[in-house]
């Protein structure tokens, strides 16, 4: 009878034992997520070569632990009620961050995936300093289209935080992980751009939504200025069924010191405009600028003059080389509401008087690229 109970005692012990190694194999634990990602972080001088394998396709459908369907589930409230969330600037910080799949990264590293799909899935970035220092001063590239990029038109959304109203187009390339963080690899995939409001892009105020993230790891190598320590940074677009819009992005950002260590959900909406993130449509009405008479005249064919170096009048603009140059009081403005002094493609542009870009709520770009200058 002894034997018999003890054997009954064993069988059980092994039960629990199977059931405890079983829950320990997934990688999504709690456990796990409050360790520091698996990712090497090496100093400057010994930083190994960019990863040139930078996408690859998830084989996990996007936002499926607990905590992002409950992020996706206020998210799709926010978004249907039109709302620029919480703090009234197209985001809100849920808390520390949290990591998984940095398996293999290594500093200076990035990986942009896309899901089952097609869209765009997360990207993740193991950053450094000399990376963000190499991208200041100027962009290092041109947005590309993510996958089921919509028809796009300029739209009025007045904001609610600050009582102003942007004149523009309704949706950004927004990037997952930015230009000022990334640069030139940035641009890389089209799988690191997903469709967003231009609210989610930049906020209300220019420093919410997207940029809020951004400006986290900005602020962080501006006080740790030539720093050998990394940023571990990941984007999540979360998606609500088959839709190809996402509701919005987690954004997990955490340096290797632990002193910045945030999760920021922003959201993808537009306060007073009905969107259906299926295929990007809207019942936002077309807001038409009224620009100055000899746009249309100017540089129909889009072509360049590389070969002459003297300026040339071609109407309003003047032509230097390869430059479109705008005639004084005007600029060039662009689908993001930044505007220039000179371009390369002017037809890519607004052209109108800089108090009519002003009043629409454009802004003169700080930085400028190969396309274009201040």
């Amino acid at each position: 009878m002894k034997l018999r109970k003890n054997l009954i005692l064993g069988a059980i012990l092994l039960l629990l034992a199977g059931g405890t190694l079983s829950a320990c194999d997934d990688g999504d634990t709690k456990s796990s997520q409050d360790q520091s990602p698996r990712v090497s972080s090496t100093s400057k001088s010994s930083a190994k070569p960019i990863s040139k394998a930078h996408h690859k396709k998830a084989h996990v459908h996007t936002g499926t632990s607990t905590s992002h369907h409950a992020i996706l589930t206020k998210l799709v409230g926010y978004t249907n009620k039109e709302s620029a969330g919480p703090t009234g600037d197209y985001y809100w910080v849920t808390g520390k961050a949290h990591f998984n799949h940095f398996s293999g990264l290594k500093s200076g590293d990035y990986r942009f995936t896309s899901d089952s799909q097609g869209r765009s899935a997360t990207a993740r970035a193991v950053l450094t300093y000399s990376e963000y220092q190499a991208s200041q001063g100027s962009r290092q590239g041109e947005p590309l289209a993510p996958p089921a990029w919509p028809e796009n038109k300029i739209v009025a959304i007045t904001y609610g935080l600050t009582g102003r109203t942007y004149h523009g187009y309704l949706y950004n390339r927004s990037h997952s992980i930015g230009d000022s963080l990334l640069g030139a690899k940035s641009y890389t995939s089209e799988y690191n751009f997903t469709t967003g409001t231009r609210p989610q892009n930049v906020g209300a105020d220019q420093n919410g939504g997207m940029r809020y993230a951004e400006e986290n790891a900005e602020n962080y190598w501006e006080s740790h200025i030539y720093t050998h320590h990394v940023i571990y940074y990941q984007t999540t677009p979360l998606y609500k069924a088959n839709e190809t819009m996402p509701r919005g992005s987690i954004v997990d950002v955490r340096s290797s010191d632990k002193t910045l260590n945030k999760q920021i959900v922003v959201i993808n909406s537009a306060e007073g405009i009905r969107l259906n993130y299926s295929d990007g449509s809207n019942n936002a009405k077309q807001y038409i600028r009224h620009t100055h008479s000899n746009q249309s005249s100017a540089h129909s064919n889009g072509t360049s003059h590389s070969g002459t170096t003297a300026p040339q009048q071609t109407g309003s603009m003047t032509t230097n080389g390869p430059w479109t140059v705008a005639a004084t009081g005007m600029v060039f403005v662009s689908d993001s509401s930044k505007y220039y002094s000179e371009v390369k493609n002017p037809n890519n542009y607004q052209y109108e008087s800089t108090s009519q870009a002003n009043a629409s709520g454009a802004t003169r770009a700080e930085r400028g690229n190969q396309f274009a200058r201040p």
